[in-house]
Parts: structure tokens; sequence; C-alpha cells
């Protein structure tokens, strides 16, 4: 078994939380969208739980391959909005801290010269910057109202 530096440890429990977290937020905006009959959206929040739920998988082999018992500390509470636009505002601040946590695990693991590490999370920070950046685009749809069919709202 490798010794795992403590900070690489924390860096990956972390990780865990918050793609939790993003499963548990997509989930239940798939289920809102639905409610609001766009199901267009719901489709996307689906997918995006999915892809949530492989990143947590990919982080619980690692944990598992490096001879850490995983576990998520903490799950963010779910975020709402009255409509799909403060939806992805939200998510676009969750996507990010996901972006920095990962940037932040890889520039740690160079310091400490952790080749395979710093792969890992160099892996998922590119994939949740590409997420971030869908994101930003499905979000620029707002900034023109011919690109939206309806507008959905909810009560909460």
């Amino acid at each position: 078994m490798v010794a795992v530096h403590p900070r690489v440890s924390g860096y990956l429990g972390r990780a865990l939380s918050l793609e939790l977290s993003a499963v548990q937020q997509y989930m239940t905006q798939a289920c809102l969208a639905e409610q609001w009959g766009d199901l267009e959206a719901a489709g996307r929040f689906r997918r995006e739980t999915v892809e949530e739920l492989q990143h947590a998988e990919r982080l619980v082999q690692r944990m598992l391959q490096l001879g850490l018992a995983p576990g998520a500390s903490q799950l963010k509470p779910i975020s709402h909005a009255p409509d799909l636009e403060g939806l992805l505002r939200l998510d676009a601040v969750l996507e990010v801290d996901l972006i920095e946590h990962y940037a932040e695990a890889v520039r740690f693991c160079e310091a400490i010269a952790d080749t395979d590490n710093r792969a890992f999370f160099a892996a998922l920070w590119q994939e949740e910057s590409n997420h971030g950046q869908e994101l930003q685009e499905w979000l620029a749809t707002f900034a023109n109202p011919e690109a939206l069919a309806e507008p959905q709202h909810a009560t909460f």
C-alpha cells in the first residue's frame, strides 16, 4: 500500500463531498424541471447527475486503491431558485467550487511531486472545467430571450 500524504487524503474526501453534493442538487433539479414541464432541462439535469455520480465513483475507487476509507464528510444543502436561470446560476457556483478544489489539489500534488494523484485530479479538473463552460453557455441563452421557448417558474 502506498503512503498517502494527509492533505491528498483530505482533497479526495472533500472532492467526494462536493461531487455527491452535485449529484443531490442535479437530481433534485431534474425532478423540479420535470414538474415545471421542462423535459429538456430535466433530461440535461439527469445527465449531469450521472456525470457527477461517475466522478464520485472514481473518487471512491481511487481512495480504495490508496487504502483509504471513502467518506463524504459533509454534503452542501440543496440550493433553490424560482426559475431555470436561477438554478443554473446556483449550479455555476457549485461547479466553480469543484474546479477550484481540483486546481488546488493539482497544485499541491505538483508541489510534493505526487505525479499519480496530480494526474488523477487534473483529469477531474479538466472535466469539471468543461462542464463549467457548458453551464456558462446554457446560461448565456438567457441573455437572448428568443433562445428560450418558455420561461419556467416554481413556487418555493
